[in-house]
């Protein structure tokens, strides 16, 4: 597969950054909460901008005032001059306010040629996560998205139907990811059995290097792992942390590709670990 390498305006980083940066960067400009009331018009539009990207995937400015506008035409030209100016930033007075493309919740997709030569915009994988965290998004709303972003999320909105067939409504666990709960901190992973902090950790270890920036075939890898080790944890009635790896390989049996996937990652983790313990055992602490 071609690796999707990010536009020159966006540069994203992995799950921490995610976690550490945009989406508080992100809260604080465009909003934490869907509920329109306590938001200015600008966190609005640039909400509504998010959610017409989520639900229809790559658009051209024109194409995304269109969809908000039908029919009216002087309308559509003034929606799409504000759709660009969110996207792409201004200068006021000698003042420059950064875009949506500079935060990281959008990318540039290439250029469509259907009216004239214009960006195509849509989704990047922060993006994914910030609208599963904000916009109160209803699960068919959801899978709708999924399927608008399947090729940017193989492992996951590219097998949803299929896994929604095996686990039902724990699909939906992503948006877990998206509030920024990794399950990889020291307080939570504690609490803990094997093997879910080990694997847990991994996943942070594993993509480290890549606070600042990371290919975006990597970025869906490590929320993948996420999303499949997630599925281990379960709580019991009397909310004590217990593990089951059931689901797990219930998709594992049931499906070559992500299982081959997998059972790589998994022994890589076994490798590590068992690296790092050879290395303290070889220790001659005196």
């Amino acid at each position: 597969m071609v690796s999707n390498k990010l536009s020159d305006i966006t540069h994203l980083g992995n799950l921490e950054s995610y976690k550490l940066y945009t989406r508080p960067t992100a809260h604080r400009l465009y909003g934490s909460t869907f509920s329109y009331t306590n938001l200015s018009k600008h966190k609005k539009n640039v909400q509504q901008l998010l959610e017409i990207l989520a639900l229809n995937g790559s658009l051209t400015t024109w194409e995304m005032a269109k969809i908000e506008l039908v029919g009216d035409l002087s309308g559509i030209k003034t929606k799409e001059k504000e759709y660009r100016r969110l996207l792409v930033g201004r200068t006021d007075r000698g003042n420059r306010s950064d875009g949506v493309l500079h935060v990281g919740l959008i990318l540039k997709d290439g250029k469509s040629y259907k009216r004239n030569p214009g960006d195509q915009y849509r989704l990047s994988l922060h993006g994914v996560l910030y609208c599963l965290d904000v916009l109160d998004m209803t699960k068919n709303q959801i899978d709708i998205m999924t399927k608008k972003y399947a090729h940017i999320l193989p492992k996951v909105f590219g097998k949803w139907e299929f896994l929604k067939s095996f686990i039902g409504d724990d699909v939906y666990k992503l948006r877990i990811l998206s509030k920024g709960l990794l399950l990889n901190n020291l307080e939570s992973t504690l609490r803990l059995d094997p093997p879910m902090y080990e694997l847990m950790s991994y996943i942070s270890i594993k993509y480290k290097k890549n606070f600042e920036y990371i290919e975006e075939d990597d970025l869906a890898n490590q929320i993948s792992l996420w999303f499949y080790t997630n599925l281990i944890y379960n709580k019991n009635n009397s909310n004590k942390s217990r593990i089951s790896n059931s689901k797990l390989q219930f998709i594992l049996d049931n499906d070559c590709d992500i299982r081959e996937w997998y059972l790589e990652f998994y022994e890589e983790s076994k490798a590590y670990y068992k690296t790092s313990l050879d290395n303290i055992l070889l220790m001659n602490l005196h």
